[in-house]
Parts: C-alpha cells; sequence; structure tokens
C-alpha cells in the first residue's frame, strides 16, 4: 500500500529554525522528524510519495540517502503550493494502490496507532485534547464512525476532553471522485476530502496512543525530552 507524506510546507511557524532547513528536517533526538515518520509506517506500506516544494533539494538529498523505503517518490506541489488538499491531488497520477494512507510530516505518531489506522477501510486517527479551540474537533455518531469535523469550536462546545484531527488518514480512490473547492484561507483542504468519504460512507475514528506535533521551536525542544523510543515504538 501507498503512504502520502505531507513535506513541503514552509514551517512559517518555526522560523528562524526553517529559515535554512525544511522542517521536516529539523532533528528530534538526533533524527529528521521525516526519519520518524518513515520508522513509524506500518509494515503494510511498501511505497511512500513524499510531497515537497520548500528547500525540496534537501528533501530530495535526505530520502537519495535513506534506506528506510528504497520504493520513494518525490512529488512538487505546482505551480505553488495551495493547501494539503492540492497536495493530495498532485499525488493522484502517481498512486499504485487503490487505497493509500496519508500523514503530516512534521508530526510524531504512534508506529502501533498508525497501524491500526491502516487496518480500517477507511478512517482518521484521532487524539485526546483539552483545548477544543486550537484544534479541529472529531465528531462522531455510534460511537467510532465521523460525523464531522468542527474546526476550531469555541471553548466549551463540547466536554473536555475532546478528540481531535492529528492528521493521518486512510483514504481510497474515492475521493477524487469529489471537486475541492477554495477554502475561505484560499487553499484546498484536505478535511474536505475527509467530510466527503464521512457523508458517503463510514469513517472511523482510531485513537492515537500517542501524537505530537511539532509546531513552534518550543514544541521542537520539548520533543527532545521525550521518550520517543517508546512513545513512537517504530515497527521498522
Amino acid at each position: 500500500m501507498d503512504a502520502i507524506i505531507l513535506a513541503g510546507g514552509k514551517g512559517t511557524r518555526m522560523q528562524p529554525l526553517t529559515a535554512t532547513t525544511p522542517k521536516p528536517l529539523l532533528k528530534v533526538q538526533g533524527r529528521p522528524i521525516l526519519e520518524w515518520s518513515l520508522l513509524g509506517l506500518p509494515p503494510v506500506v511498501d511505497r511512500v510519495i513524499v510531497v515537497i516544494n520548500y528547500l525540496q533539494e534537501q528533501v530530495e538529498a535526505y530520502m537519495q540517502a535513506q534506506h528506510i523505503f528504497p520504493n520513494y517518490l518525490l512529488v512538487q506541489q505546482q505551480p505553488q503550493p495551495l493547501g494539503t488538499g492540492h497536495a493530495i491531488q498532485m499525488c493522484e497520477p502517481h498512486l499504485h494502490s487503490d487505497a493509500f494512507m496519508v500523514i503530516n510530516g512534521d508530526d510524531l505518531y504512534s508506529a502501533t496507532s498508525l497501524s491500526d489506522l491502516a487496518a480500517q477501510p477507511l478512517g482518521i486517527l484521532g487524539a485526546s485534547q483539552d483545548n477544543s479551540a486550537k484544534w479541529g474537533v472529531l465528531v462522531t455518531r455510534d460511537h467510532h464512525n465521523l460525523d464531522h469535523i468542527h474546526e476550531k469550536p469555541p471553548e466549551g462546545t463540547y466536554p473536555l476532553p475532546v478528540q481531535v484531527n492529528a492528521g493521518a488518514y486512510k483514504f481510497d480512490r474515492r475521493i477524487f471522485d469529489h471537486s475541492l473547492t477554495l477554502s475561505i484561507r484560499g487553499e484546498y483542504e484536505i478535511t474536505d476530502y475527509v467530510s466527503y468519504l464521512a457523508n458517503l460512507t463510514d469513517v472511523t475514528v482510531v485513537e492515537s496512543r500517542f501524537w505530537f506535533p511539532i509546531g513552534t521551536p518550543q514544541d521542537l525542544e520539548a520533543a527532545q525530552n521525550l521518550e520517543i523510543e517508546r512513545l513512537v515504538g517504530t515497527l521498522r
């Protein structure tokens, strides 16, 4: 099965660290974040597509040197990055499998949870958070199937803790039957694909055992002190 890793963003909030290094190549305990992503993918994934743009030559050089996934492809967002949904659109002609995973290339995930996600026909990874206003809250039906994603709802809308979108997905090619439109941010959003599938069929919410998004230099510093081998628990 293919997996798409989104690794083309500028990492604006990570400045000045990303002035000369793409965010996925910033190191956590001696390894690039992208390497933790590759190591965390389940064994069922035998090919990765890495979406690149900002400082792409560095990501290209890293992928050429790594030995975790000999079978990989780099896809550039052209003519310019227009959001996460746009990144997936760029990958459509290059997918070899009907079902595929998508993960953010700058977050740390539990490998076991990614494996659980891969085992679903369709799914989204959720993580427990005590702040709803910062995230996309996963509203479910039947306890575990996604109804919709409520983006950054006001505090008090839902009892805490809430399950939020952790940026990892199990899709199939049906998403490309849906025509994305620009969001109010002027981007094509991956969450529009998720909403389309949730209206069409069951999308399982898989609760993550561990998720650590790295959005700021402070997050990167905190990640250096994690018990990362235990929390990520790589399967490769």
